[in-house]
């Protein structure tokens, strides 16, 4: 008889956005006639920039010809076009790779998830709490003991490392949901911390491009020594809008190695370039090309002027939150704006609140861990009128 994995039994029974949906999806049947505002799940709005586009099509037409037709690429970690693509990007910013160390994949979530495969389950992992549930998921589904770090009002919600050991690190910066971004003294700490434990940081940088403040590491490889003890995964979905083309891509430096209990060393990325030969195919070769134009110069000018779309929205957004006194992080270097529920209100009561008295739609900060009850997330990601007047649906909420 087939036996399933139990460590599927310790999840919550619904995931997060799921659940929101469900109760979203409830009262937009129950009031068919009225005008929902979704500010809670981070996808975006805007089209792909025009680059993208036009590469994506000269892409999808190759594919019809036999002479330029692509089927399975050879190197299982994405075209050279675009690893070298992604090594020209973090160059301009002082970090130096190769090809060999970027694995092109289907956005950061599945990485995110799929890395905790190639450790141990016996590894104690330490997450930040609140995080992106796929961290503490991922790591239950494969039995692996997890602890926390806690992000909170007195720390800035960047929480440092602990005085307990950990095998595994999971950093998100600018971090989903609270907006807050790591400073380089910060993450010199963690990766002392890495070291001193001979751990691995799995470093999200989903939001890199969002930091505008030049003085804010926008990888963790801009730290002395982070290549010996970090991986960082990173995704378009937001930097260029793919949340529905899937592009994503992986670093796993050279230096970064297991150790076995014989003492043998073992590459992190031979490891994980093995795991990826077996259960992945790879990305589509015309999604590869629109992610390459996504590194050109006109492509990066197009997407930094949707970036600086989204943080005009969360613009918008701050000088409501100031202007009713409500305590937030984020909005700045980041396109989330994480605030207090007001009245001490737990986080799914002002859900409802929210949705019942202002038809919009926000994420309660509880299903992001512990530390997120009494707190609530929204996204800038909407459009410039939905955004406009969401705000002022919120402010007359607010002053009920």
């Amino acid at each position: 008889m087939a036996k399933m994995n139990a460590n599927f039994l310790n999840l919550k029974e619904n995931y997060l956005f799921k659940e929101i949906s469900k109760q979203v999806n409830a009262y937009i049947a129950a009031n068919p006639n009225n005008k929902i505002i979704k500010m809670g799940i981070g996808d975006v709005t805007l089209p792909l920039a025009p680059v993208v586009v036009e590469a994506m099509k000269k892409a999808a037409e190759e594919m019809g010809s036999k002479a330029t037709f692509r089927g399975y690429e050879d190197s299982g970690q994405g075209y050279d076009f675009l690893r070298d693509a992604v090594k020209g990007y973090y160059r301009k910013r002082g970090v130096a790779l190769n090809n060999e160390e970027i694995f092109i994949s289907d956005g950061a979530k599945s990485d995110s998830g799929n890395i905790n495969d190639i450790f141990d389950s016996s590894d104690i992992v330490l997450v930040t709490d609140p995080a992106y549930p796929v961290y503490v998921d991922s790591n239950t589904m494969d039995g692996k003991e997890i602890i926390y770090a806690d992000s909170t009002p007195e720390n800035g919600f960047a929480a440092m490392p602990p005085k307990s050991h950990a095998d595994l690190i999971y950093l998100c910066s600018p971090n989903n949901p609270t907006g807050s971004v790591y400073t380089k003294e910060q993450l010199k700490e963690w990766v002392k911390y890495a070291k001193k434990n001979e751990a691995v940081i799995i470093f999200d940088a989903a939001y890199e491009a969002f930091i505008t403040d030049p003085d804010l590491p926008r990888s963790i490889f801009e730290i002395e020594g982070a290549r010996e003890c970090a991986i960082e995964i990173c995704s378009l979905s937001k930097t260029a809008g793919f949340t529905g083309t899937r592009c994503g891509y992986t670093v796993i430096p050279e230096e970064l190695s297991f150790t076995a209990p014989s003492g043998e060393k073992y590459s992190v990325r031979k490891i994980w370039a093995r795991r990826q030969g077996s259960k992945f195919n790879g990305v589509s070769y015309p999604v590869q090309r629109a992610a390459e134009a996504v590194f050109s110069d006109e492509g990066i000018k197009q997407c930094r002027e949707i970036i600086s779309y989204y943080l005009d929205n969360a613009a918008v957004m701050i000088k409501t939150f100031e202007k009713l006194g409500i305590s937030f992080t984020g909005g700045t270097n980041s396109p989330y704006i994480w605030f207090r529920c007001p009245d001490n209100m737990d986080s799914w009561e002002f859900f409802h609140k929210l949705l019942n008295e202002a038809e919009i739609v926000g994420t309660p900060g509880s299903g992001f861990g512990r530390n997120g009850e009494g707190w609530f997330r929204m996204t800038a990601f909407g459009s410039r009128e939905n955004t406009v007047e969401a705000m002022e649906r919120f402010e007359k909420m607010m002053k009920a």
